[in-house]
């Protein structure tokens, strides 16, 4: 049986795990963990008596990086093997100014099935725990540099999985180890009101964002089931209800497919959708996967012309609307291509 890793545990609980040794040990094996440390040799500042009696109880790290990928772009992917055999992707994307983006997994593939995704198309498999996701955050670290930002945007529903999430993102943000700024996180959901409204009562207070990709009820639930059981209504109340908990502007994403959600009637809906919260539209061209469609037609890219008039009219109508770049698609990096058949398969 493997031994627990000790990455996955807040200060306080790592105090707590650690008696009868005094705190100030547990602060000190809390910031090696935060430095990347992957095994107690790597903390000096310990006795080799204590480091030897560490080992033999506790694992640091419990997942390590089994390839890494690296595209023309400076975007690079990791693909994480777990020990259960099971393998996740985090990725790390750059932006003009050097500013580095770590976006991290919560589970084993995807249960939402997003009719557009790769890793909806897998399947879903089990929740990562807390060591698990945060650990991707020090193997970023440690394959690119210092982090500027997370997105908890890869793998898997993030709000499905929020006690783990939790649990990682007061780990990232604690001032005793990286003190990443709360500021800096943002959580992206397929739109699951109960854990949105968990989010604005229970925190931490994040950013946050939804993949909306369309305004129409019933190509919403073409393009993602999880509008069957979170009806637009409802997830408007519940964005609603998280804005009068945080005075936070929510981001709306649209993941845009040719000929499917890019109409004039498409901008008006959205636009609809959005009066009365204090939004900002992302709109994110579609990173082509293999397979992908509904009704018997495989999606396509939209082109320049469909975005920039999605643009003008949504501006149009006093929105704020960015446009994401391609970035990583040349190691299935980008939106909606993470995941691969490796992700199930046991070693």
């Amino acid at each position: 049986m493997a031994l627990p890793s000790i990455t996955g545990y807040t200060l306080g609980e790592l105090i707590e795990l650690l008696k009868p040794l005094p705190a100030f040990r547990a602060r000190q094996i809390f910031k090696w963990i935060s430095r990347g440390a992957r095994n107690f040799d790597q903390m000096t500042d310990l006795s080799q008596e204590l480091r030897k009696t560490l080992s033999e109880r506790f694992l640091v790290m419990e997942t390590y990086v089994a390839d890494t990928l690296t595209d023309s772009d400076g975007t690079i992917k990791l693909q994480i093997a777990l020990q259960d055999g099971t393998k996740i992707e985090a990725v790390v994307l750059v932006d003009g100014e050097g500013r580095k983006t770590a976006c991290i997994s919560t589970q084993v593939g995807c249960p939402m099935a997003c009719a557009f995704c790769k890793t909806g198309s897998l399947g879903f498999l089990r929740n990562l725990n807390a060591a698990e996701i945060a650990e991707q955050l020090y193997h970023c670290q440690a394959a690119a540099g210092d982090i500027s930002n997370i997105v908890v945007m890869g793998m898997g529903e993030p709000l499905l999985n929020l006690i783990n999430l939790r649990t990682a993102m007061n780990i990232w943000s604690d001032p005793a180890g990286l003190g990443m700024s709360r500021r800096r996180i943002t959580i992206s959901t397929s739109g699951i009101v109960s854990g949105i409204k968990d989010l604005a009562d229970n925190g931490p207070e994040v950013r946050l964002a939804v993949s909306l990709t369309t305004a129409n009820e019933a190509m919403r639930e073409k393009l993602m089931p999880v509008s069957k059981t979170n009806p637009l209504s409802e997830l408007k109340e519940a964005l609603r209800y998280f804005q009068s908990k945080h005075d936070k502007r929510i981001t709306l994403e649209a993941v845009l497919l040719k000929d499917v959600n890019t109409k004039k009637e498409d901008a008006i809906t959205l636009a609809q959708f959005a009066k009365g919260l204090d939004v900002i539209i992302n709109l994110i061209p579609w990173n082509p996967v293999d397979g992908m469609g509904i009704d018997g037609t495989d999606f396509e890219e939209p082109t320049d012309r469909e975005i920039d008039a999605m643009v003008a009219e949504l501006e149009r109508r006093g929105l704020t609307v960015t446009r994401r770049y391609r970035k990583g698609r040349g190691v299935s990096g980008a939106c909606g291509q993470l995941g691969s058949v490796e992700t199930f398969k046991k070693e």
